[in-house]
């Protein structure tokens, strides 16, 4: 069952990968470094202090800060406890697909999915009372996410798993955050 399940893996990854061409390549490598998307996090901030004030900004920010860190020290656990060889460092893929960029660090599960994912979720609750259409906010995760898949750095699973952790994470933390909020800085 596992093996037909990542041998499904591998061949979805050989066809969204292929997907991509060399006129795109320099447009993914551009959406999948983080400090490119510092303008929507500026805007995002922004648009939190403008909905729920100075004195919450800070408090919530510390607790996108223990969201990201959370995310990030979990998936380095399971990157080095699973050992998932990326795909453009596995022999048995590598020919297979288009490898854009190189990393040596292991795959399963993807940060760039838990923690895009985790964060949307949490700014998704906060500003969902003020917005009709917050939920256009998951658009961020999605296009972040298969920058990864489009590069040969990870396959869908990994995103898939790094999606669902994503969202807990961020479920769970926003959750202690409203029940903090709600006790130590009530409004």
């Amino acid at each position: 069952m596992l093996d037909k399940l990542l041998s499904l893996d591998v061949q979805l990854l050989v066809y969204l990968n292929g997907l991509g061409s060399e006129s795109y390549d320099s447009l993914w490598l551009f959406i999948t470094k983080q400090t490119n998307w510092i303008p929507l996090f500026l805007i995002l901030l922004y648009v939190i202090y403008k909905k729920i004030g100075g004195k919450q900004i800070l408090y919530v920010l510390l607790f996108v800060a223990l969201l990201i860190f959370i995310t990030d020290q979990c998936t380095n656990l399971f990157k080095h406890g699973v050992q998932r060889l990326r795909p453009c460092n596995n022999p048995d893929v590598y020919s297979m697909i288009r490898v854009v960029k190189k990393t040596k660090s292991f795959s399963f599960f993807s940060g760039h999915a838990a923690n895009s994912m985790a964060a949307a979720v949490f700014i998704y609750h906060l500003i969902k009372p003020y917005f009709k259409y917050t939920f256009l906010l998951f658009l961020w995760p999605l296009i972040f996410a298969y920058s990864r898949i489009y590069l040969g750095l990870h396959y869908p699973l990994d995103i898939l798993s790094g999606y669902l952790f994503g969202m807990l994470t961020g479920w769970l933390v926003f959750r202690i955050y409203q029940f903090t909020k709600i006790k130590y800085f009530p409004l």
